[in-house]
């Protein structure tokens, strides 16, 4: 591509921008509760433009970065919620229950270039939900896999799957660390590292009620978590109940609750309050029919499945365009540049050469 080193930094910029802690107070966290896993996102920003999109399997793609991209086929489906263009989500859940959402991280230090396949920060989400069934295969593909550029995109990961394992992915000094089992107390994420929110909690104790724009404070009212709920149903009425408490007004864009033994995604914005979700047992995920859509914001309540559009690319580039033109420090972006990003799902092609997901 023409202009790809520029289009890489630009996309890196974008989670970049979401380093403002007043607008970037993302909150995540995990519990097993009334018999599912609930799995609840806050995505906090100043602009709530979106879509979901079903991914499907068997897609060939090569990372949108130079030096060593990263080359694979997708082996699951999935469902992502996406800002800044198809193929760059901000997270999401695959077919076999494994969820990926992000938060900004400012310690976050990503590995220097080596032998192995480069990916952009978003990008990263998308290939561990094409190839990873488990936390335990998210942390191994470490081994064959790295963020792009060090120190441009400050980001770290809660990701969660259907066997019940919960960890945190953080990368710190150029290497992976994760926290997850006997080491992850508290199933839980904000904008400060794991190990620092936990050394904040014991000091101050959980915590109840609405909390302030302070990560810290929202990771100790999103440890206190009440584990009561007696139906799946109210596992995720208190998840919704704790993304209210640690919701921060009007940056508050989408609140997403992942029921993952259902393999349910339950999403609300601020602009469309009623709960909505998609279930993903009821979606084609071969790669030969068409990937489909929902714009996040239409006003629609209840199973959105029968909702969903045959993805058009003309949405896409206007997503891309609409998100750069009102990002501030993005807003000066070339529109050649733009359409570069918003286009690159036109060169995944499906596993028999045949293009994928149009």
């Amino acid at each position: 591509m023409k202009h790809l080193k520029f289009v890489v930094w630009v996309l890196l910029v974008v989670v970049t921008a979401l380093s403002g802690r007043d607008a970037a107070a993302c909150t995540t966290f995990c519990y097993a509760d009334g018999g599912t896993m609930v799995f609840g996102r806050n995505y906090d920003w100043n602009i709530g433009d979106g879509l979901a999109l079903v991914n499907k399997r068997n897609v060939s793609k090569r990372a949108l970065t130079d030096g060593a991209p990263a080359s694979w086929t997708s082996k699951y489906g999935s469902i992502t919620f996406n800002q800044y263009g198809r193929e760059f989500p901000t997270g999401g859940m695959n077919e076999k229950g494994l969820v990926v959402e992000l938060m900004w991280l400012d310690e976050a230090q990503y590995p220097a270039g080596d032998a192995r396949g480069a990916l952009p920060t978003l990008q990263w989400i998308q290939y561990q939900l094409d190839n990873s069934a488990t936390v335990k295969d998210v942390l191994l593909s470490d081994r064959l896999v790295r963020i792009a550029f060090n120190g441009s995109a400050k980001i770290h990961f809660l990701v969660a799957d259907a066997t019940g394992d919960v960890a945190t992915v953080e990368f710190l000094t150029g290497l992976m660390v994760a926290h997850r089992g006997d080491h992850l107390q508290y199933p839980v994420l904000a904008n400060d590292t794991y190990e620092h929110s936990v050394e904040y909690l014991n000091k101050v104790g959980n915590k109840t009620g609405k909390t302030s724009r302070g990560s810290l404070d929202r990771f100790a009212h999103a440890a206190s978590y009440q584990k009561t709920a007696k139906t799946p149903a109210d596992a995720v009425q208190h998840a919704f109940a704790m993304l209210d408490d640690v919701a921060q007004g009007d940056h508050t864009q989408w609140s997403i609750v992942y029921d993952i033994k259902a393999r349910r995604a339950y999403f609300r914005t601020r602009v469309a309050r009623d709960v909505r979700w998609i279930d993903l047992a009821g979606l084609q995920f071969e790669c030969n029919t068409p990937v489909r859509m929902l714009d996040l914001n239409a006003p629609l309540s209840g199973d959105v499945a029968k909702d969903l559009k045959p993805y058009a690319a003309a949405a896409n580039v206007k997503l891309v365009r609409s998100s750069f033109a009102n990002t501030p420090f993005l807003s000066e972006t070339p529109m050649e540049l733009r359409d570069e990003l918003a286009h690159y799902p036109d060169a995944t092609t499906c596993g028999t050469g045949a293009r994928g997901g149009k």
